[in-house]
């Protein structure tokens, strides 16, 4: 269903790297949602009210925030689609990770509502009244909402949008909310006692927790993360596809939002090359990377030694020593300035992120002790480097 809209509603649909098929993908899915959350919030309210089930209507004000989270969705579309400008050179496209912020904290702020609503109906218990029609009306507004969480799910995938992915998990977690009220109501009339504002917490507690979730994420994502190893492999793969690439490190990778990727990476040429001529290989892949993948790609270029033996005996033996003591550990940018009593060895190292700055100190106090016990002329001049993938 939601296929077939798509393709009667947005022109060039198949299209959607393209930012206006995009943003149009998106507006698409929170009208839709908010359509379908105004239906649902109309309908659970009602029957709430008329069966007197705090844990309905709590369910039924779950759905009214993710109204408010559609409209959210929809503006956050539209801004982070806007061009960058002279203070924002990046563009907007993280406006779309903060609208999916404010969605997870329209989320909490509602459940955290229904809980005092839920705890107030412990309290002072009220008598409910089961209508079976009511109940299957209920039973039935799962699939709205099972429809929803596919269509959401597809948008987002379509377009990698963490919100239409955010408002996807959002409406499973209606669903697992809204089948507890359902079998609570069932139950509880048969019960002595009245469950209606225990089950009402747990869906609050529930709704407040998908919202964390969320935000979590979110931030995770404003903070920055690591690319994918899809991504990595892909970048390095292109890069090391020509033949004057011997090899790459100290690849990083920004993300300023859908769309807006940008990317350096440091690549080893040997230092007897023409440099005239790599550099405009570097440019080809530069603009090949912008071409295939959408990402602004800077590449430095790094000389290395090649087929020198004494040079790669050298670092073999140092990058040997430094695996004894961490297997993790890699070196780069590896050269030397040669003499007669001091020899300087000149690389960064790479240790794993699991160790504290002073922990990967002593692995290289204790590289540096290994080293000159086998050798006393060389001095080691070591840069511990980070890792950003």
């Amino acid at each position: 269903m939601i296929k077939f809209i798509i393709k009667h509603t947005i022109k060039n649909y198949d299209d959607t790297e393209n930012k206006d098929v995009r943003e149009k993908y998106g507006i698409l899915g929170g009208i839709m949602g908010a359509v379908c959350n105004v239906l649902l919030f109309i309908i659970k309210l009602f029957i709430g009210i008329a069966v007197n089930s705090i844990a309905i209507m709590s369910d039924a004000f779950n759905n009214l925030s993710d109204m408010g989270s559609c409209f959210v969705a929809i503006i956050g579309t539209k801004m982070a689609n806007r061009r960058p400008d002279r203070e924002h050179p990046f563009g907007h496209g993280r406006i779309e990770y903060i609208s999916s912020l404010i969605v997870s904290f329209i989320i909490m702020m509602v459940g955290f509502e229904l809980l005092k609503t839920s705890a107030d109906k412990i309290v002072h218990p009220e008598e409910l009244s089961l209508n079976p029609i009511m109940i299957i009306i209920l039973v039935l507004s799962l699939f709205i909402k099972f429809y929803m969480y596919l269509s959401y799910k597809y948008i987002g995938k379509a377009i990698n949008s963490t919100i239409m992915h955010a408002n996807a998990r959002d409406s499973i977690n209606d669903i697992i909310s809204t089948g507890m009220v359902i079998l609570a109501t069932v139950i509880g009339y048969f019960l002595p006692f009245n469950i209606d504002g225990y089950v009402g917490v747990l869906v609050a507690i529930y709704i407040m927790y998908s919202g964390f979730n969320i935000a979590k994420d979110t931030i995770d994502l404003l903070l920055g993360m690591p690319p994918s190893p899809e991504l990595i492999g892909k970048l390095a793969d292109e890069v090391t596809s020509s033949p004057e690439i011997c090899g790459i490190h100290d690849l990083i990778v920004h993300d300023y939002g859908p769309g807006r990727v940008f990317a350096s990476v440091h690549a080893e040429v040997p230092d007897d090359s023409d440099f005239v001529h790599v550099h405009e290989v570097i440019d080809s892949i530069e603009r090949r990377v912008l071409s295939s993948m959408g990402i602004q790609l800077v590449i430095h270029m790094d000389p290395i030694s090649v087929n020198d033996e004494r040079v790669d005996s050298l670092k073999k033996l140092i990058l040997d020593t430094a695996l004894e003591i961490e297997d993790s550990c890699d070196i780069h940018d590896f050269r030397i300035t040669d003499g007669n009593e001091c020899i300087n060895v000149i690389f960064d190292i790479v240790i794993c992120e699991k160790y504290s700055p002073a922990e990967r100190e002593k692995i290289v106090a204790e590289l540096k002790k290994r080293i000159s016990e086998k050798d006393s002329r060389l001095n080691l001049v070591v840069t511990i480097d980070e890792v950003y993938t």
